[in-house]
This record gives structure tokens, sequence and C-alpha cells, in this order.
């Protein structure tokens, strides 16, 4: 039995094919308005009425355009609301270019650490294959922002503003894992000859001042102090010179991030544990990144409290699944794919992660929620993908959607239920760097 397509099984193919009812109808539907489109369920979208009983008031949408920063604009999203309320300033916007320069420097310098780590293991290892696949990044995690900001701090965005490459990261990023690739090899080369562990760390200086001379040229340089100088809404000025970015971050914001916790929702993985990822850990001394995996209802019930407390909330999900960019709908059941092509098109949430059609790619804002009977039925999302999309960037997500796509939420211990409390002193079970979730 031949193992290629024959002729005969095309002919087959057709012969059931021309046996679907309608199927000229829905060929032409597809070919002509792509499969989105096409398979939208209309009668659903009555469901989605931009109506939330919960609703956190918050002012324009901010851009991350051609970049993966929406881990960090999250982030800084939940910070900047809390700014807003209390400073009446709806619309003040945190740099985000800021916090993205020294990201890129923390993960280069992780980057040669871990090449002198396993200098002594071959290259076509899984470890360092998988070091070398992808040594630079504008991705992240919340733990990683929460680092950043505690080390760093923040600045307005007037005092560091978008470049070119801050809000286009491809070209930057070509050049960026070009020079690390190089300068991994050549610290593997430099370990092989017998270098001192004082002549290695050199090395990585050296090349650590000419990653920062590249990111200088891409991104500016960061400000050691700035002039903080605003109208609220009121209308009134407000000024203060010569802070700094960590002088900022403690004076203006009542924020630890040592409150907050990752509720998880990985059913791939034993509910009731704590998962840690060392490999995206890239501040050695900062927040360690900690997946508290638990059910799907543990995280809406906290991510609920926080929004009846006034605070947003930072979610980890997969946006490209069952999404209607432009109208900014979140909501599998207003897709019919399954009966569009007459194929069953579901898995279940953990098979979707243990086949990798589904990871967190992307990371946004809850900003409201629709209860009814004390349940939620729709929540209110802010993204980071501007004003052109969506209700003036804001989205509508479904419950279901939730329960399908979503996969962490970033809220204060004090909302947790008992059971998941009961986790926070288990050790982390840490995970590999190809894991469903990194």
């Amino acid at each position: 039995m031949t193992k290629d397509i024959s002729t005969a099984d095309l002919a087959k193919f057709h012969k059931l094919f021309a046996a679907q009812p309608l199927q000229q109808a829905i060929a032409r539907a597809v070919q002509n308005n792509g499969v989105t489109a096409a398979s939208e369920n209309y009668a659903a979208k009555r469901q989605l009425e931009r109506v939330f009983s919960i609703e956190i008031p918050t002012g324009k949408v901010t851009n991350q355009k051609k970049s993966g920063r929406c881990w960090l604009f999250a982030t800084l999203n939940t910070l900047r609301h809390q700014f807003a309320k209390k400073y009446h300033f709806k619309d003040f916007e945190l740099s985000q270019n800021y916090n993205s320069f020294f990201d890129r420097l923390e993960k280069a310098n992780q980057f040669y650490e871990r090449v002198l780590a396993t200098a002594d293991q071959p290259l076509t290892g899984r470890l360092t294959a998988n070091l070398f696949a992808a040594p630079d990044s504008d991705g992240g995690q919340w733990a990683n922002a929460a680092a950043l900001i505690a080390k760093y701090g923040v600045v307005p965005q007037a005092a560091m503003p978008e470049t070119y490459n801050s809000s286009k990261t491809d070209e930057i990023s070509e050049s960026l894992m070009l020079k690390l690739r190089k300068d991994g090899l050549l610290l593997r080369q430099a370990a092989s000859a017998g270098k001192t562990a004082a002549e290695l760390q050199q090395l990585k200086q050296n090349y650590l001042a000419e990653v920062y001379r590249m990111l200088v040229y891409a991104f500016g340089e960061p400000p050691l102090t700035f002039d903080l100088a605003y109208r609220d809404d009121d209308k009134k000025y407000h000024a203060k010179r010569q802070l700094t970015p960590q002088s900022f971050f403690a004076d203006y914001f009542d924020w630890d991030f040592n409150d907050y916790v990752c509720l998880t929702n990985a059913p791939d993985h034993e509910l009731g544990k704590v998962y840690g990822l060392p490999s995206q850990d890239y501040i050695f001394n900062g927040q360690k990144i900690a997946f508290v995996n638990t059910d799907i209802s543990a995280l809406k019930s906290a991510a609920i409290a926080q929004l009846q407390a006034g605070e947003t909330v930072w979610f980890g999900n997969d946006v490209l699944k069952d999404l209607d960019r432009q109208q900014g709908i979140l909501a599998p059941e207003f897709f019919s794919k399954s009966e569009l092509f007459g194929v069953e098109l579901q898995l279940s949430k953990a098979d979707r992660l243990r086949s990798h059609e589904a990871g967190v790619s992307h990371a946004m804002t809850l900003v409201g929620v629709d209860l009814a009977a004390d349940q939620p039925r729709k929540w209110k999302v802010e993204n980071s993908w501007g004003e052109k999309i969506g209700d003036d960037g804001y989205f509508v997500m479904s419950d279901q959607w939730f329960d399908d796509y979503v996969y962490e939420v970033i809220v204060k211990k004090a909302y947790l239920q008992p059971a998941q409390t009961a986790l926070l002193d288990q050790p982390r079970v840490d995970l590999e760097p190809w894991d469903s979730l990194a």
C-alpha cells in the first residue's frame, strides 16, 4: 500500500466534497470573505453588548504597534490607572520605551550568563540549542516587568518617548540576535581555551557595553533624572523637578509587587502546584516567575474581587483565538468554524496547550465585568493595539472565552480563596524552557 495520495484518493475526496450540502455557496462565502467573517454568528453578538455592571474609568488606550511588548504595556497600564485615579489625570501614560531598554539589556546579560553556565555542553544539546535559538526577544512575563520596575523605576512617556525602533522592533531585534549569537560562540571558545572566570566576566562586560551602545542608538539613553509637569483633569498645574525613575515610582505609586501573585489555569499541568520558569528569570536578584496553577473559577473569583475594589487586572491569554480584531470581540460563540467546514475543530484547553495549538501569546488588562446573579457574563478588556480597533481600543470578551483562552491573572494575595492561599508556601516545580507556559 502506497503512503502517497493517489489519483483514486483524489477522486474519492472530490466525490465526498460534491455530496456536501450547499458546498458551492459555502465555498464562495469563504473564498470571498475569509474564514473569520464567513463563520461569524450574528445572533451571538446580541449577548456581547458593551454594558458592564462593574467598570473602572480609564482613559485612552496605549499602542504597542509592531512590537511584542504587550506584557510590559499591560503592567504599566495597571500602574498608570492607579496614578490617573490618585492624581486626577486620566490619560497619563508611562514610558514603555524606558523599561524596554533595560529589558533588552538584562536579557543580554542573562544570555551571556547562561552561555557560560552551559559552555561545557554541546551546541546540539536541547538546552543549548534552545538558548541560541532565541537569545533575544521583546516578549516577556509579568514577573519580568515587576523585576524591571523594582530595579529601574518608571518614567512618564515624555521623559523617554517612543522611537522608530521601540515601536517596530524587528530590525533592532535582528541585529541584537546576530550579535548575541556571535558573542555566545566567542564566550564558549574562551571558556574552552581555559580562560579564568574573571577573564570570562570581563569579556561579558565588554560585550554588554556594546549592547548598551546599540540600545542607545535604537531607543535613546534612559534619563537619570527628569522633571514631572502636567495639568490634571481640572486643569490644575503640577510640577516636580529632578525626580529619579526610582524616586518617582516610590513617591507616586502605592505599589508592592510582592503583594501580587500569578494565578494560572494550565490544565496540561497538575493543578494545585506552583511552577517556576527559571529560563526567563533574567534579573537574578529580582522577582521570580511563579505560576500558581489552579482551576479557572479561582482566577475569575480573584479578578472580580480586584475589579470590585477598583483595581484593574493584568491577564495572560491567547488573543488570536476566536477574535474579531476590528470589532474588538473575543468570543468562541461568535464563530461557527466547525459548522462552516463540517469538521469538528474543538480541543480541550489541556490538549490545546500540550499540542502547542495554544499558548500564552498576549497580555491585556481587565477593566470591567458584567455580573448576573453574581456570575460573570462578559468582561471589558483594555488592549494595547491603539484606538482604531474595537471600541476605541477596548474589547468585549465573553465568559466562555475566559474559560478557553485565559491562562494567567495577576491579583492581590488578599483576594485569593483559602485553597489558593495555601499553595503559596509550596516549593516551585521548575519548568523547562520549551514548556507550554514558556
